[in-house]
């Protein structure tokens, strides 16, 4: 059975998982290979830092924007055009002679990102309505699933040096390729009639998603952390040759698309409280063997529970989120979107200046507290009354 055959799709929920997928693997492509770049343009984790950031700026500008576009385009449109982009904006990146090109070009996949996620996870929600049970774990698993090809294919390509410009450029072509042909047969889900109504430009947080949003912080900036500085960290720590220190970042993502791609039923059995805390506890723990690691095994380890850890709290916040009947699933997705996302504006040079000032191991312990936080807010899951 191909790809485009109809059949694929009997079931409504492969097209949005294998979405999931090529949005992840079009997002990850460049990541393994950031330590390549900073290289490149000869500069510091500081630097670096600050030119990262240019992605989640244009993620947070976008989310102000996303639930109008959304509507206006719809689903196929946002997919087809923000994939490539994506993609393209990533490949351009690769020829930046310094940090302020990098940011530009960061900078503009962002606005895309920003745009893409949210129409995922909506899509991803009105599927859930649709069937009458959970799928967005493993909706986000298949994220997960994409990070992880995109970071063993960028270890694999470290290793035996391959140009990064090309790197992407294959991404490119395998991301557009993929995206069209999902598309060709793809039906979206219907649109609630709660969300035709227009939505505002900055869907403003309640008091209800400031609590989802607090539950977020330490997945949302570990998942981060581990995304920009997992590798960097095995190189400039044990100096590990390139395919094991990229293995750092393929193996947290491997370990979050396992947990997520078996969640759902244990949240159904559980309840999506009690799977929260043992999250958050992994996540501490992860904490503690990267930041004290002796050995790079060790500090591996940490890494595959900081993926484990982080894998199920944001999509069980978003789901929360989305399930709320005060405004359209859209608008609360936003609002969680939106503030969350801030960890990513501010983490990338935050973590650099602390790994640059104190020791990249401090870039880790430093995310030590909002794993705290999240533990006195796993109660913010439960469905309002």
């Amino acid at each position: 059975m191909t790809l485009t055959s109809p059949r694929l799709f009997l079931r409504p929920q492969n097209g949005i998982f294998l979405a999931f997928g090529i949005y992840a693997l079009s997002v990850g492509a460049i990541f393994p290979r950031l330590g390549d770049m900073q290289h490149q343009m000869g500069i510091g984790e500081g630097m670096l830092g600050m030119s990262v950031i240019g992605a989640a700026l244009g993620v947070q500008l976008s989310l102000f924007f996303a639930s109008r576009i959304l509507q206006v385009l719809g689903f196929r449109l946002v997919m087809l055009l923000g994939v490539p982009i994506i993609g393209g904006a990533e490949m351009i990146s690769t020829l930046s002679a310094g940090p302020l090109m990098f940011f530009i070009c960061l900078f503009i996949a962002g606005l895309a990102i920003g745009v893409v996620e949210v129409a995922v996870n909506v899509e991803a929600d009105l599927i859930e309505g649709t069937l009458k049970r959970r799928i967005m774990n493993r909706c986000h698993a298949f994220w997960s699933l994409g990070f992880f090809g995109a970071g063993l294919s960028g270890a694999l390509l470290a290793q035996f040096y391959s140009p990064i410009f090309w790197h992407m450029a294959g991404f490119l072509g395998v991301t557009s390729a993929m995206i069209i042909l999902l598309l060709a047969h793809y039906r979206p889900a219907t649109q609630r009639l709660d969300e035709q109504a227009d939505t505002a430009i900055f869907a403003y947080p309640t008091k209800p998603i400031l609590m989802l949003v607090a539950l977020t912080l330490s997945a949302m900036l570990l998942e981060g952390a581990g995304t920009d500085w997992s590798v960097i960290f095995m190189r400039d720590i044990f100096s590990t040759p390139p395919f094991i220190s990229g293995m750092a970042f393929a193996l947290g993502a491997l370990s979050q698309f396992i947990v997520r791609f078996f969640a759902d039923r244990f949240v159904d059995q559980y309840g999506p409280e009690k799977i929260t805390s043992y999250s958050v506890i992994a996540l501490g723990i992860g904490v503690i063997l990267v930041t004290f690691a002796p050995l790079p095994l060790i500090a591996l380890g940490g890494f595959v529970l900081l993926g484990a850890g982080n894998a199920v709290i944001f999509p069980l916040a978003i789901s929360a989120a989305a399930q709320r009947t005060d405004r359209p699933a859209s608008v609360n997705v936003a609002a969680v979107a939106q503030l969350s996302f801030i960890v990513f504006l501010l983490a990338p040079p935050f973590l650099g200046i602390m790994a640059e000032q104190f020791g990249i191991r401090s870039a880790f312990g430093i995310c030590f507290p909002l794993v705290i936080l999240s533990w006195f807010s796993v109660k913010s899951l439960r469905a309002p009354q």
